[in-house]
């Protein structure tokens, strides 16, 4: 599956009562949401002293894909180009790869 069919078949589960305002404002919420549950497994293998989850970690990760396609679909976007303008921006930021002096050092406006 490529990640376009995925976004394609993902939002056959969208609600359809939802105006183009609220499946925007259910994406980036959901993509918090969903994140901080992601984050607190990580937390709780991390601080208190529990197993790290890698199933349940990946359920999540899931939901995090979810709402990312959501967001994407609301903004008009597909998940495909919105993954290659992230790559074409790391390319142009890290030409030969990640060091910390670029990462510290970023030109104006590189957002």
């Amino acid at each position: 599956m490529t990640i376009n069919e995925y976004q394609k078949l993902a939002m056959t589960t969208l609600n359809p009562a939802l105006s183009e305002k609220e499946v925007l404002l259910n994406g980036v919420m959901g993509l918090c949401g969903e994140s901080g549950e992601a984050i607190d497994l990580v937390k709780k293998w991390m601080m208190q002293g529990h197993e790290l989850d890698k199933a349940h970690l990946a359920k999540e990760l899931g939901d995090v894909a979810w709402y990312l396609a959501e967001t994407a679909t609301a903004i008009g976007y597909d998940l495909e180009t919105i993954l290659q303008n992230n790559i074409d921006k790391l390319k142009a930021r890290y030409p030969e790869g990640f060091t910390a002096d670029r990462s510290m050092h970023r030109k104006s406006g590189d957002e």
